[in-house]
């Protein structure tokens, strides 16, 4: 955003939307704003509910408030990122009204949640692609798309890492009001969204686990608006009230004191896909629960593990051996060291607007 801010030829506009808006999600448009970007409009969507058909509702929501929003702000070109039911959305709405969409990060694979048929429904709709390996590059094309279109521009989040100015430990738990111990542990557990009453159930394999560790300090985020999440989000309250001088839990840590926290863990438990495209950028370790990233490429931090509390437990016992901590020092991230802005900038700008949306399939 803030190199399309920089480009005279181009106008930033920003829908925000979603989580963003949520009081329960923390209010974060207020970052965007306090980072001094405009919000040109806010499309409100989510229901209180996190039902399926809650979610179901939310979506239909959306795509009408994208479709308002997009008919005042006349846009040339929308840019999305990511899988989630907001982005199918705002894409959904941008496809009825013939606007070209540039997607990041397709040709992606989750096994475990609905972001799979997503992010695949997405690639359909857009006319570029910029995705964050080979493989997903050759996957894009698999569906049907031009490959003059798809770009291998690496993984946002690795640039991300690259571009902020990390915060020291002193001044991280001064904003955090945590103090990191000898070990540390950061957990983020999202719901299984394509299977069913599995969340609570898994979640407190986890918190078993977690409860048998021994001098380790845990920071939880809280899941994200998916389906059943609101479970999750009680059980992390209950532990943290009940372990308060070893646990602390935020709603949303802020894009820097999340960052910044992986420089100070040992490593990343859950399933969140953080945990697989930044991790490994701070060669740490990230225990991998269950199915829900099942499908993406992999650095050889990850360690894959059943929701079960014997598997959970080999895993957290693996990531404090001396092999694996001596292996963590030269891993690679598989996702790329980072430019991944530039190499879109330089290609939009490269590229002309579509005079038409007709694509031919392109067969393998």
């Amino acid at each position: 955003m803030k190199e399309i801010q920089a480009v005279p030829e181009f106008e930033l506009q920003i829908i925000a939307t979603g989580m963003h808006l949520s009081s329960e999600f923390g209010l974060t448009y207020q970052v965007i704003e306090t980072d001094g970007f405009k919000i040109n409009q806010k499309v409100e969507m989510l229901l209180s509910s996190d039902s399926p058909s809650a979610i179901s509702k939310s979506t239909g929501l959306g795509i009408i408030g994208f479709a308002d929003a997009f008919n005042n702000l006349n846009p040339d070109l929308i840019i999305v990122l990511g899988d989630r039911y907001e982005i199918l959305a705002a894409s959904t709405a941008a496809m009825f009204t013939n606007i070209p969409i540039a997607h990041i990060h397709g040709g992606e694979t989750t096994q475990g949640a609905y972001d799979e048929a997503i992010r695949h429904s997405i690639t359909k709709m857009s006319w570029w692609h910029f995705v964050a390996a080979d493989e997903y590059k050759n996957r894009v094309i698999q569906l049907g798309e031009d490959p003059k279109r798809v770009f291998n521009v690496g993984g946002m989040g690795v640039d991300s890492i690259k571009k902020s100015n990390l915060l020291s430990k002193q001044n991280l738990e001064k904003k955090l009001k945590f103090k990191f111990g000898t070990n540390n542990l950061l957990v983020t557990f999202h719901s299984i969204t394509l299977e069913k009453d599995t969340s609570q159930r898994y979640f407190k394999n986890l918190l078993e686990c977690i409860n048998k560790l021994k001098n380790i300090n845990i920071i939880f985020t809280f899941t994200n608006s998916d389906t059943n999440g609101q479970v999750i989000n009680l059980m992390i309250d209950k532990y943290v009230n009940d372990n308060i001088k070893n646990s602390i839990a935020f709603i949303s840590m802020g894009h820097l004191n999340y960052l910044s926290t992986l420089k100070f863990v040992d490593g990343v438990v859950g399933n969140s896909s953080s945990g697989l495209l930044e991790a490994p950028t701070f060669k740490i370790g990230t225990i991998n629960i269950g199915d829900r990233q099942r499908g993406r490429l992999k650095a050889e931090s990850i360690i894959d593990c059943n929701p079960d509390q014997n598997s959970i437990t080999s895993a957290i016992e693996k990531l404090y051996t001396d092999d694996f901590q001596n292996k963590l020092k030269s891993t690679k991230n598989p996702y790329g060291e980072g430019k991944a802005t530039e190499k879109i900038m330089d290609i939009l700008k490269s590229q002309s607007l579509p005079n038409n949306l007709k694509k031919s399939f392109y067969n393998l």
